[in-house]
């Protein structure tokens, strides 16, 4: 698997073709080429994952053949400015992120936001953002637990109606991650030796507490017996994709919204994510004061 930045239109062309394979987008939802075009040429990313032992894939002959392999995900991000003390901030907005079905759950979303950290630290870019469906386990897994985001706003049907299968018609509330890419926590996150000491299904409270400040190296700066939890069921998925049963996934949306909203108001963050034994997925909400 070789990630690199997409070069020339028809690999550009493969990122859009992907966006209607995994999420099934209308054409009103699909981002178009010149999107990807235009963010390459200013200051944004469109990085690829391509299996080189491939030379294309059904649906993909006019994008993904040759010795380039066949393209299996793809990040894109734009730039953005913030402002900080009345100075202008360069951070990235990491819009999109797409993996094709059978190479999923093979660390490939996660070694494209790697390759993502990477260029924007040697441009002494140092913030990334992204917004994330508060009902995904897994992306949320990924975001919080292995690469070190935090979330501090939830933003209610962000997007508007969807047409992706994957959003089950619900309204298209997003959490908005903060990933400080060059922070101790980041950067404990992902060390390698570290992984054994993150929380892990099982453990008490004060055992997530002591494997918390252990693997992150952050004292005091997070401490989670002053926040909360806030639960998403393992079954939201098949919930969101049955009529039958997608009003108890819109329940449980409205519920965590509530929850999420009020703790952000109080000062909480989500500074990480545990899954349970059957496959449920807890917020982790704690004061956040690191620097």
């Amino acid at each position: 698997m070789q990630i690199r930045s997409c070069s020339g239109l028809e690999e550009l062309e493969a990122c859009v073709q992907l966006q209607v394979d995994v999420w099934g987008y209308a054409d009103g939802d699909v981002i178009p080429r010149r999107v990807f075009l235009v963010a390459q040429k200013i200051g944004g990313q469109v990085l690829g994952a391509f299996d080189t032992d491939r030379a294309g894939a059904a649906g993909q002959s006019h994008a993904t053949q040759g010795d380039a392999g066949c393209m299996v995900g793809f990040a894109l991000a734009l730039p953005g400015v913030k402002s900080s003390s009345g100075q202008p901030v360069s951070y990235l907005h990491s819009h999109m992120l797409a993996v094709r079905e059978g190479y999923r759950n093979a660390g490939i979303g996660r070694r494209l936001k790697l390759a993502q950290r990477e260029d924007a630290l040697q441009r002494g870019i140092t913030r990334m953002e992204w917004t994330f469906d508060p009902l995904e386990i897994k992306n949320a897994h990924l975001n919080l637990h292995r690469l070190g985001a935090i979330v501090r706003r939830y933003e209610p049907n962000f997007y508007g109606s969807s047409s992706s299968r994957l959003q089950g018609g619900l309204p298209t509330d997003r959490l908005v991650a903060e990933w400080w890419m060059d922070s101790p926590r980041v950067h404990a996150r992902l060390r390698p030796q570290t992984a054994e000491l993150l929380p892990q299904a099982g453990l008490d409270r004060a055992e997530q507490g002591e494997a918390e400040q252990g693997a992150a190296g952050l004292g005091s700066a997070v401490d989670l017996d002053a926040g909360m939890e806030v639960v998403v069921p393992a079954a939201i998925s098949q919930w969101k994709a049955d009529a039958a049963t997608r009003d108890r996934a819109a329940a449980v949306q409205t519920r965590n919204r509530e929850q999420l909203q009020q703790a952000f108001a109080q000062g909480l963050a989500i500074v990480d994510y545990r899954l349970d034994a059957d496959g449920s997925g807890r917020f982790l909400l704690a004061p956040w004061n690191e620097p």
